[in-house]
């Protein structure tokens, strides 16, 4: 039976990753995921842009003992990304990458494998089991312009506050929370 790329078919190794947005608390944002250990990073990015809500606006690179993976660019030196499983830099719990979105507002964030599982029958993968925190959103100028950002929305008071709500698009900052997380979201975006 042939398969397409990355899935997993029972027995085959699953990683289980804890992708957190760095620079980013109370509440933090991460996400646990459940992806087959074959899939391509090209694969991962796009798994994390719908796990974390963000919408493939920018450009992104993975990067794991010095070396930097993303789309195949001879200015910025990236190995491609799209030849390159999830397996080869993340194979056993505890192994650790980072990826970035967007080089402008270097939106960090650190993958761990917590577990190697291996797949069960009748399981889909990629799945999101938990996570915490609402996605910041893109072009807020990183975690600093994240963090300005709900000091604005917390203060009606704040010069930017108004400003803020209009590039929202929300009428009151009631309607932001960022603490907001749900599972089931995700995984229909997955």
């Amino acid at each position: 039976m042939r398969r397409a790329s990355g899935d997993a078919m029972p027995g085959d190794p699953v990683l289980q990753l804890k992708i957190s947005l760095l620079g980013v608390s109370d509440p933090p944002v991460w996400r646990r995921m459940l992806v087959p250990a074959s899939i391509k990073l090209d694969r991962l990015h796009e798994l994390i842009q719908a796990a974390v809500g963000w919408h493939h606006s920018h450009l992104h690179a993975f990067s794991a003992r010095g070396i930097a993976y993303g789309i195949p660019d001879a200015e910025l030196g990236h190995r491609d990304e799209r030849r390159t499983p999830l397996r080869r830099l993340l194979a056993k719990q505890g192994d650790r990458i980072r990826y970035i979105y967007d080089f402008g507002d270097d939106w960090e964030h650190e993958i761990v494998v917590e577990k190697v599982l291996a797949a069960e029958p009748g399981t889909r993968y990629p799945v999101c089991v938990a996570g915490k925190g609402a996605r910041p959103p893109e072009d807020c100028v990183g975690p600093w312009g994240y963090a300005d950002l709900r000091a604005a929305l917390a203060d009606r008071g704040h010069e930017d506050h108004d400003r803020m709500l209009e590039w929202l698009g929300l009428e009151s900052a009631a309607q932001f929370d960022a603490k907001a997380f749900d599972v089931d979201e995700v995984n229909a975006a997955l």
